[in-house]
């Protein structure tokens, strides 16, 4: 898995033989200054944008081939006992709203220099049959996460936070919620030179700005019912510098970002998911905290935990989740949910590529 954030490749192995997975190996292997800004450079029209696609594909590759030897060789499990490699790839465009999603990463590559069948592309379908093609992990949340008798949301704070409901008995949901840490990140990166705001210390040093966070809070997708999904192409550093006056301290500006995502969550979980008990958090955004803080201080009633406390490592649980989703695309079984993505008719996601 690589995901909005761009930081890097988050490698999974797992045993799905089980009930519940069983994560046998994980491996972080970072992306790479010059490749993230190819990638960044993509999600808005180029030169020759059609011909550095590829190329950045074809690097993706193999940067995922990179990252899998080590989890063969940390377990001793040959290749040939691999059933699939579930293969997210890099989303560089997310239009739904114009019939299509891109995530590049050249499978068929990917296939050669590991030795492995591949499933890849597991959005298309979903948008195919009139969804969003997003969130798809909360259909895996709905498997390992749903409790009887307890009501939970479970909140994903990568570069962009999404949420899954789980009510105990009601249907399970979720939708994209607006920006978790890309905004954050991108700022901190700017003003700071370091690709991240560790704990969320440079925030805690600003105050947040009312009338900035109010502008960013007119923003149209917020008030948008679900089901929604969102990515780069709506939320940039030019959507923010759209926003700004030019004389904010960039501290406050930082600040101001951190409650931009707290509140949009926050807001999401009580519009749509109403009083909750227990909020279980991961991706990136878990380690912020500062961020873990302030959702606690907004949610008086609920329990906020990360992923981790009910035995699911945070920072891997959408890797293992798109292990989950490569083998329902091998036994031929829907794995999208109409009422998160709006989809009309469940579907089997993913393409194959065999050995």
């Amino acid at each position: 898995m690589s995901g909005t954030s761009l930081d890097g490749v988050d490698a999974v192995l797992v045993d799905l033989s089980q009930p519940n997975p069983k994560l046998l190996a994980k491996y972080y292997l970072p992306l790479g200054d010059a490749l993230k800004r190819n990638l960044l450079a993509l999600h808005q029209p180029g030169h020759n944008e059609l011909h550095q696609t590829q190329i950045a594909g074809n690097q993706l590759a193999r940067l995922y081939a990179e990252a899998i030897h080590p989890l063969l060789s940390q377990t001793g499990i040959a290749a040939a006992r691999i059933s699939a490699i579930g293969c997210h790839g890099q989303t560089i465009r997310h239009c739904p709203e114009h019939g299509y999603t891109l995530q590049i990463g050249n499978a068929a590559l990917l296939v050669e220099l590991t030795g492995i069948a591949v499933v890849n592309d597991f959005r298309s379908r979903d948008i195919a049959a009139g969804g969003q093609g997003a969130p798809l992990v909360p259909a895996f949340h709905d498997k390992i996460f749903r409790h009887p008798a307890i009501h939970r949301v479970i909140v994903n704070i990568g570069g962009i936070s999404n949420l899954t409901n789980l009510p105990p008995n009601g249907h399970t949901s979720g939708f994209d919620c607006g920006p978790g840490n890309l905004l954050m990140d991108a700022w901190c990166a700017r003003h700071t030179g370091k690709p991240f705001d560790a704990d969320g210390k440079w925030a805690s040093s600003g105050r947040i700005l009312p009338a900035l966070l109010g502008r960013m809070l007119d923003e149209p997708f917020f008030a948008l019912l679900p089901p929604k999904s969102s990515g780069r192409d709506l939320f940039n550093i030019a959507w923010l510098e759209n926003r700004l006056r030019g004389d904010e301290a960039a501290e406050d500006v930082q600040t101001t970002l951190l409650e931009l995502t707290c509140s949009t969550v926050v807001q999401a979980i009580l519009q749509h998911c109403g009083s909750v008990p227990e909020i279980y958090l991961c991706g990136g955004g878990a380690h912020n905290r500062a961020l873990r803080n302030r959702l606690s201080v907004l949610s008086p009633d609920s329990s906020v935990q990360t992923t981790d406390t009910i035995g699911v490592d945070g920072d891997y649980l959408e890797a293992i989740a798109f292990a989950w989703l490569a083998q329902q695309t091998l036994h031929r079984k829907p794995a999208n949910l109409p009422l998160v993505t709006g989809a009309s008719h469940s579907c089997v996601l993913g393409a194959i590529y065999p050995v």
